[in-house]
């Protein structure tokens, strides 16, 4: 017995709870690593579709949902490079949104020195650059995709990932869970290498006692057990994470009945090896104790 084929409603809107679409639309910076997001969303399971012009969004989304079976999960990967891009992605996505879509806005970013880095090692021009320097042609692109990146249900700053980070990220992000459920990222960093520019909390371990200056713990790290019952064992280190989980576990359901798909905590210390990495440990399974999606990531474990 065949499936029967999906219809839109008699209003032209489709019931995307009904139909079990989900769709993802990628955008952001070139060289920030939306290639490596496209393979990694392959790996989930999605039909993505590369450097699809945006006016084309709402007829892809229309033929995926007709289409039914693995279209049903797509990924439309939007690139400046196409002649037919707009800067209008807000209204794309809000036309999604009105034909009974509800898309995800993935957008990747990098900071400008390691930008130039990437477009160098590889000596490629970027697509905007013309005749002036790489860094102009990513300060008109920066411009471009301003109102793109504000619209964003979540950020991934590449910055500081390798290709496998980036990989992982993404599949911790799209594979598996409920895609509506409120998914919690706990991001350990370091102050010293800057904030973390997709941190929707920042949290400041530096309270507690440095472990860097405990001769036998300071070449060990937070994931460690030496490490982390030290941290740990500090005045007001577990009142401080039983706090922060419970403030998170009680905004996450309002998180939720406003449509925000992703959070992330960032907890920091000085260089991002002993005190933060503890803490997140230690936060990240409290959180999933508490039946949150939560996972833990480490900005700048191993850069000292």
């Amino acid at each position: 017995m065949t499936e029967a084929m999906p219809e839109f409603g008699t209003d032209g809107v489709v019931d995307p709870d009904e139909a079990g679409t989900d769709l993802v639309v990628v955008t952001g910076l070139s060289g920030g690593g939306r290639s490596t997001v496209a393979r990694a969303l392959e790996n989930v399971g999605f039909y993505v579709v590369d450097n699809l012009p945006q006016a084309l969004m709402l007829e892809m989304a229309e033929l995926a949902f007709a289409a039914g079976g693995a279209a049903r999960r797509t990924a439309m990967v939007l690139d400046v490079r196409s002649r037919a891009f707009s800067t209008d992605l807000a209204g794309a996505v809000r036309a999604l949104k009105e034909r009974g879509f509800s898309p995800r806005v993935v957008f990747v970013d990098a900071d400008d020195e390691v930008l130039i880095r990437r477009f160098e090692s590889v000596r490629r021009s970027h697509p905007l650059q013309g005749d002036g320097r790489l860094a102009d042609g990513i300060a008109a692109e920066r411009k471009l995709l301003a109102e793109a990146r504000e619209q964003a249900d979540v950020i991934i700053d590449t910055s500081h990932l390798n290709v496998n980070q980036l990989r992982r990220r993404v599949e911790e992000l799209f594979g598996g869970e409920d895609a509506r459920k409120l998914r919690i990222t706990v991001l350990s960093f370091g102050f010293k290498y800057g904030l973390p520019p997709d941190a929707d909390y920042v949290l400041d371990a530096r309270f507690l006692p440095n472990p860097f200056w405990v001769p036998e713990l300071r070449d060990h790290t937070g994931l460690e057990e030496g490490v982390s019952s030290y941290v740990l064992g500090q005045e007001g280190a577990t009142d401080f994470v039983a706090t922060y989980a419970g403030l998170i576990a009680a905004t996450a359901p309002g998180f939720e009945r406003e449509g925000k798909r992703y959070l992330t905590v960032a907890i920091g210390c000085t260089g991002g090896k002993h005190r933060s990495v503890a803490i997140t440990e230690e936060l990240t399974s409290r959180l999933s104790a508490m039946r949150l999606s939560a996972h833990a990531s480490h900005r700048d474990l191993g850069r000292e």
